[in-house]
């Protein structure tokens, strides 16, 4: 090997496992002595189960000397984004209402990697429930971007990609309702997939939207999110999302050719409806490039405005995240953190019609995509509008003032896979999406494969840079001087005729955060006829 053991890819570490060049107790090792070196300042890790860990390593270690390996993560260290319940370990959701939670049963995914024979490190940091960050007011730091240290690893699956980026774990889990898989897998420079709506099992997952919820791998490479996606897919008898189809062999569609493919670019999405940077715009230019000489024919394709997936999306998390968390939420506001109650709170304001309305919507968005995709094997994209932002100065309006590029594919409920597709001056990783049709899943890692074989954007690591000129974190949510007071007194008649109270900061948040939340409801069709029935209703 000329690599450090921390930096093999989950395929390198089950060749080496399986010839015998490396033991998994040795690989543990490894990874836990980088997170000891490394997560003081990236804070990628909420536990780590150092104990648990050498334990199933030794474990597996002797398994595979008598009767070989079980699956190519046997004796390969994971982590899980804390939100995946482990039975007897700490799932907070980054969050202090639930510090002392200890779940008594593990999720599903966590089953199958264990089953697997994988070896957990431990759980990662995310934003508080899968919504709320980066926020500075909770039980432990926000992730950093280990690229450069004062940057936005992404969210919300803030820990798993700044975890994998580094080489603290080979691969790790996150969840994806607008773009939390990917939007970290594109700060840090990793593979993210988000699979079809239904591909892999929610259960013992903390919820944020029922209706888009997806989890997914995190990974240094396309070949592993494959492998990982292999253990996780298929159909769960106790999770009513799951569907009963059969799961393709993910590894054996990773070729290094696209001959015959013709690809869909997206470029309005970045180019017209919310314009991306320069350096981002050139790198996915020349990613077309590339896949047209691996044989590609890459066409432009037109789908509905950015702003009409982010107005289905929005309402549908705010209403479902609000119907979550509304008595704990009302009755204890200080255990959460300010920007997640500024995200959710505004659900309490969205009508039942509306809400419904967003559900059928988004099924009306879903289908137009499908119709868009026809004469195309996948989708192409970015996945960001230009690298990481200063952590620092992010805000919780954020969420709200612009369409993430990638919430369409929530929508539609399309497997999606993030990429590197290169780095900008100051070194800051960009990256591109590519989608695929529901439970294409095999198509997309067939592209996202051949893609980074044929680029370089693999050979280089974060180098842990700290910034010359680190600003101190400004307030993330609206302060009560700052927003209009007859706008105050509107929303605050508005919240007690639904029997509720809130104090002053909240109702400040609201105030700021509705209007985004109004003009977005507006956008939906109230037109829509009986036969568009809701997203939720559906059949693959």
């Amino acid at each position: 090997m000329n690599k450090p053991l921390h930096q093999l890819s989950i395929a390198e570490c089950a060749r080496e496992i399986a010839s015998g060049a490396v033991s998994p107790v040795e690989l543990t090792d490894a990874c836990l002595d980088v997170i000891e070196t490394h997560d003081a300042e990236v804070n990628a890790f909420l536990e780590v189960t150092a104990d648990l860990a050498r334990a199933q390593a030794r474990a597996a270690e002797e398994e595979i000397r008598r009767i070989g390996p079980r699956s190519p993560m046997h004796g390969v260290p994971f982590a899980l984004k804390d939100i995946y319940d482990t039975r007897g370990i700490a799932t907070t959701g980054h969050s202090a209402l639930y510090r002392q939670r200890i779940p008594t049963e593990n999720s599903a995914c966590t089953e199958r990697l264990y089953g697997a024979g994988a070896v957990l490190l431990g759980k990662l940091a995310t934003h508080e429930f899968a919504t709320g960050g980066p926020a500075y007011d909770l039980p432990w730091p926000p992730a950093s971007n280990p690229w450069l240290l004062d940057r936005f690893p992404g969210g919300s699956s803030s820990g798993s990609g700044a975890a994998v980026a580094t080489g603290m774990v080979p691969g790790a889990l996150g969840s994806d309702t607008a773009g939390s898989i990917r939007l970290p897998a594109a700060f840090c420079g990793v593979a993210g997939m988000k699979p079809t709506y239904g591909r892999v099992s929610k259960r013992g997952v903390l919820p944020l939207s029922w209706t888009l919820d997806t989890c997914g791998p995190l990974t240094w490479t396309v070949e592993d999110a494959a492998i990982m996606l292999q253990i996780i897919a298929g159909h769960d008898p106790l999770d009513p999302s799951t569907v009963q189809r059969r799961v393709p062999d993910y590894t054996a569609a990773l070729r290094e050719d696209l001959k015959g493919m013709r690809i869909g670019i997206v470029r309005h999405f970045y180019e017209q409806d919310t314009p991306a940077d320069a350096v981002t715009v050139a790198a996915m230019e020349a990613a077309v490039e590339t896949l047209q000489g691996l044989g590609a024919t890459v066409v432009e394709i037109t789908l509905p405005p950015l702003a009409d997936y982010q107005a289905a999306t929005r309402v549908i998390i705010v209403s479902e995240a609000f119907a979550i968390h509304r008595e704990t939420l009302l009755s204890t506001p200080e255990l959460y953190g300010a920007v997640t109650r500024y995200r959710i709170m505004p659900g309490a304001l969205v009508a039942a019609a509306d809400y419904s309305n967003a559900l059928r919507f988004q099924r009306v968005l879903a289908e137009k995509t499908l119709q868009a995709m026809g004469s195309v094997d996948a989708l192409l994209t970015a996945t960001t509008y230009g690298p990481a932002p200063v952590q620092s100065q992010m805000r919780a309006e954020a969420n709200f003032s612009k369409p993430p590029l990638t919430n369409p594919f929530n929508a539609a409920q399309l497997p999606a896979l993030s990429i590197c597709n290169g780095y900008a001056p100051e070194g800051l990783p960009l990256a591109m999406q590519i989608v695929g049709r529901p439970f294409d899943e095999a198509t997309v890692l067939h592209i996202g494969h051949a893609y980074e074989r044929a680029t370089k954007w693999r050979d280089q690591r974060p180098a842990f840079k700290h910034p010359e000129n680190y600003l101190e974190p400004v307030a993330p949510c609206a302060t009560v001087d700052a927003v209009d007071s007859s706008a105050l007194e509107h929303y605050r008649g508005r919240i007690e005729s639904q029997g509720m109270q809130l104090d002053e900061p909240q109702l400040a948040d609201l105030t700021q955060a509705m209007p985004h939340l109004e003009a977005m409801i507006a956008r939906i069709p109230k037109d829509l006829g009986i036969a568009d029935v809701p997203s939720a209703i559906f059949a693959w």
